[in-house]
């Protein structure tokens, strides 16, 4: 699987400090949500009410992780992604690291390092800029 196949599947959710409207977590779930995918975002760190803290509180099934967070945290939303069978996930630059590549290759999970805003831009013509 490539990164542009997993534009395929509708269902994402991205990881991250997506309440912070200046950080990159935001900017993605935006993106993705002008491009037509059913999106919500997950941040076990955010103390508002509008953010889920784990994927077990996401109303629908996910298909796709946007990991957008700091490795020692999207370790643990890994792990949960594998309990609840998501086998999908896109690591943004600077979320990645060995634990994480390693525990995806030995549980199944289809992991792509890439950034979702330029496949946004490139094939969904997206105007990331905007957000």
């Amino acid at each position: 699987m490539n990164i542009k196949e997993l534009f395929n599947y509708k269902n994402w959710v991205v990881v991250g400090k997506v309440s912070d409207t200046s950080k990159y977590p935001y900017k993605i779930l935006k993106s993705l949500e002008a491009g037509d995918f059913n999106t919500t975002g997950v941040y076990p760190n955010d103390n508002t009410d509008e953010i889920y803290k784990s994927l077990k509180e996401v109303p629908y099934t996910i298909d796709v992780i946007d990991l957008c967070i700091n490795p020692s945290l999207g370790i643990n939303m890994i792990k949960e992604a594998k309990e609840l069978n998501i086998d999908k996930v896109l690591i943004q630059p600077g979320a990645e690291s060995e634990e994480i590549l390693d525990y995806c290759k030995n549980n199944g999970i289809t992991a792509i390092e890439g950034c979702a805003l330029v496949q946004l831009t490139v094939f969904f013509g997206v105007d990331v800029n905007q957000f």
